[in-house]
């Protein structure tokens, strides 16, 4: 394998891990979204939905570690 292929697959390589990472920060974003509109549900006392959406962004936290 000569340089000149070398240097294309590995540039393909972090094509698609960049790809990948934007794809996840994308869903993340829009998980976000999603949380603070059922945040918004007036059936849900307030404390539980904030209690709720502390518990979730722990996790996230702890996921991301």
């Amino acid at each position: 394998m000569g340089m000149k292929d070398q240097f294309q697959e590995k540039s393909e390589q972090w094509q698609d891990q960049a790809r990948q990472k934007a794809d996840q920060a994308r869903e993340q974003m829009q998980g976000r979204g999603r949380r603070r509109d059922e945040d918004m549900d007036p059936s849900q006392p307030r404390r539980d939905r904030e209690r709720e959406r502390e518990q979730e962004d722990r996790f996230d936290q702890d996921f991301d570690a």
